[in-house]
């Protein structure tokens, strides 16, 4: 496979890399089988990341954390999860470091900042972030969960769903409205806890893909929110949920480019070893043209992202470049998982095979952290501003 040189890293980061592609290889790779099974990554794989110090990267060495400023090795670890085709882990582990922990580390209180970040840093917790409710998905600012101004604390109510990282979760940044008149003004963020008495999980769905990543409902039924719980200010939810979304987006993005890649590399490995007609399947026209269009795509996608981490390394990455990237990536995983399975045929429809399970993980990708029309809308709103 043609690939054109990757300018954008230094030899510090392809040793992160190596670091990280030896611990994928050892601990994630040869368990995400039994994980499937179980609807969850384990606890202990949790632990070893933060052993190892691959879990939020950027948190500063006064949190206990490394202080890597360089969003480069946050990008290479996103990357090689999904390189390894273990798409629930590749979502997962990616959203409690550099989806959730940033709400703690921008926005939380000294309090919270003492109480949450070593523990997220060592794996002892588990991150989550609770937006999306049973009636409101991409439409945060019609969110119906309410936090309750009592004096000494907030009481908290409601129902969130879809949460990824939802069944392990230890904390979770909630988005619930304290002035439910004002809209998205109305909004505020919170970090519960799983010591909060009212706070409960529903069993993991049975969902159509990513059956290694625990997805669940969250109740909160009168749950007493402490004061120095609230991330920032009152009111102000929808600002900051606006503003570490790009982030969060850039990482999907990267995902599923990366998810794209294992897929083609996986087809690539396939269509030389079948055998149709009495020769390999690889000598075939349309077979040797699908994968050049499909590495042609990705080898462009791979420059566009890498680009992208450079401007968010400048935070120069804005909501409509990351929904950019969001869109083009996972629809591009969506059409390279199609054709990788006609191209492995029968085969490529059995679950026991890699193609099969990044088929099934990739159709979620194009709905979840907004969708895709959300994506466009956001893209459009730039283009005619």
């Amino acid at each position: 496979m043609f690939e054109i040189p990757r300018t954008i890293f230094t030899e510090e980061h392809e040793m992160f890399r190596q670091s990280i592609r030896e611990f994928v290889k050892k601990e994630i790779i040869p368990n995400n089988s039994e994980w499937e099974k179980a609807k969850q990554v384990s606890r202990e794989s949790w632990e070893k990341l933060g052993q190892n110090g691959f879990l939020c990267l950027q948190a500063p060495e006064s949190f206990g954390g490394l202080g890597i400023s360089d969003f480069r090795f946050n990008a290479i670890f996103t990357e090689e999860l999904g390189l390894s085709g273990c798409s629930g882990p590749a979502i997962g582990y990616p959203l409690h470091s550099d989806i959730v922990f940033p709400y703690l580390q921008h926005y939380g209180t000294d309090s919270a900042h003492k109480k949450y970040a070593s523990k997220m840093i060592s794996g002892e917790y588990i991150g989550a972030i609770a937006m999306t409710e049973p009636g409101a998905g991409s439409d945060l600012q019609n969110i119906k969960a309410t936090a309750r101004d009592m004096g000494d604390h907030y009481l908290l109510n409601g129902t969130k769903t879809f949460i990824t990282n939802g069944y392990l979760c230890d904390m979770v940044v909630v988005a619930a409205k304290t002035d439910p008149t004002q809209g998205a003004k109305g909004i505020s963020l919170f970090v519960v806890d799983k010591e909060m008495e009212g706070f409960t999980k529903g069993v993991p769905f049975d969902k159509v893909g990513l059956h290694a990543q625990d997805t669940c409902e969250l109740f909160f039924e009168d749950v007493k929110v402490p004061k120095e719980n609230l991330l920032g200010k009152e009111g102000e939810g929808f600002k900051y949920l606006m503003t570490e979304l790009a982030q969060e987006r850039l990482i999907v993005a990267l995902a599923a480019l990366a998810l794209a890649e294992f897929m083609l590399k996986s087809t690539v490995e396939y269509v030389k070893g079948r055998e149709a007609f009495g020769r390999s399947i690889s000598e075939f026209q349309n077979t040797r043209f699908k994968l050049a269009e499909m590495a042609a795509k990705i080898e462009q996608a791979r420059i566009y992202c890498d680009q992208l981490v450079l401007l968010h390394n400048d935070k120069k990455v804005d909501s409509a470049m990351a929904s950019g990237a969001k869109y083009l990536m996972t629809e591009l995983q969506c059409e390279v998982a199609d054709e990788c399975v006609q191209l492995h045929g029968g085969y490529g429809y059995m679950w026991e095979y890699p193609v099969a399970r990044a088929y099934a993980d990739a159709r979620v990708q194009r709905i979840y952290a907004g969708t895709n029309e959300i994506m466009k809308e956001l893209i459009a709103r730039k283009v005619l501003k």
